[in-house]
């Protein structure tokens, strides 16, 4: 779990968020095959569009899931990573694009992703984090390598994201489930 303050000067602490952030609809935006097909692949308002093509407009103060089935690499570090010979890390990402989309035009209040990473591999072993900075900045939180979003509907669950809130904590490990319809 990344609270703003994890990057963002300024911005909330873990003990700072509301439990009414803590449990919120469910969106999964389901991007797997083409993260399959190619690792690099970021998340794209076609895919976005899509999902509100089939299930309506994606709610304010949802929860907004990116699947990837990146999460079925895990424990492996060297999988997660999936670098090549040069040491570039090759995993899938958001986009700017979508995340003001999502953090602006529909007011999600949280985001999160089964990589490590919310910026694609190839942005990040430059060092380049500003997706994330940019979620942080709007002092909104994210969760980090989420598991078994196969294993939940693209709409109309509930997550549920538990954490210990210690005090000016900037990041924790978080339990996150969904409750299905």
């Amino acid at each position: 779990m990344d609270p703003p303050a994890h990057f963002a000067k300024g911005k909330r602490f873990l003990d700072e968020i509301p439990v009414k952030e803590m449990i919120l609809p469910l969106v999964v935006i389901d991007v797997s095959a083409k993260a399959k097909d190619n690792p690099d692949y970021q998340i794209s308002m076609d895919d976005v569009k899509a999902w509100e093509t089939k299930y309506g407009l994606i709610p304010g103060e949802a929860f907004v899931a990116m699947r990837t089935d990146w999460s079925k690499k895990w424990p492996n570090a060297r999988a997660m990573r999936n670098e090549d010979e040069k040491g570039v890390a090759h995993f899938p990402g958001w986009s700017k694009e979508v995340l003001t989309y999502l953090y602006e035009g529909r007011k999600i209040t949280a985001s999160g992703h089964e990589t490590t990473d919310t910026d694609p591999g190839i942005a990040t072993s430059k060092g380049d984090y500003s997706l994330e900075m940019y979620i942080l900045s709007q002092d909104k939180y994210q969760i980090e390598l989420l598991a078994n979003l196969d294993k939940v509907p693209e709409y109309g669950a509930v997550v549920v994201v538990a954490f210990p809130k210690p005090k000016k904590g900037s990041g924790f490990p978080a339990r996150v489930f969904a409750i299905l319809p």
